[in-house]
């Protein structure tokens, strides 16, 4: 019976550092997007910040990034576009795969 509970503390730490792995995945694109867009794009990607306005950021929940594939918007952050700089350097492919994951969780 002692054997059994030997056997509980390192599965409850598989389970914890288990769980904060997925935690911090699904929260990555979210993480990004707060430190690298919402300055322009707004916390909830409307574009409705004082920079947003003067650059003429969209509103990611409007019908003309609806619209766009995930391989355009992609493309966007990474190549940028008009007033938007380039983040292609800055963020990895996953960061910026993420990122368009979670502009499309901002559609919902």
């Amino acid at each position: 019976m002692m054997n059994r509970y030997k056997s509980v503390p390192v599965t409850l730490l598989f389970l914890f550092f288990a769980t904060a792995a997925v935690l911090a995945q699904s929260n990555s694109g979210e993480t990004t997007f707060r430190s690298n867009c919402a300055m322009c794009h707004g916390i909830d990607g409307s574009g409705n910040t004082p920079a947003g306005e003067h650059f003429g950021a969209p509103d990611f929940r409007g019908v003309k990034v609806k619209g766009l594939t995930d391989v355009q918007i992609k493309q966007v952050i990474a190549d940028g576009r008009k007033t938007m700089p380039a983040y292609g350097k800055r963020l990895s492919a996953d960061q910026i795969k993420e990122l368009v994951q979670y502009i499309r969780e901002l559609q919902k």
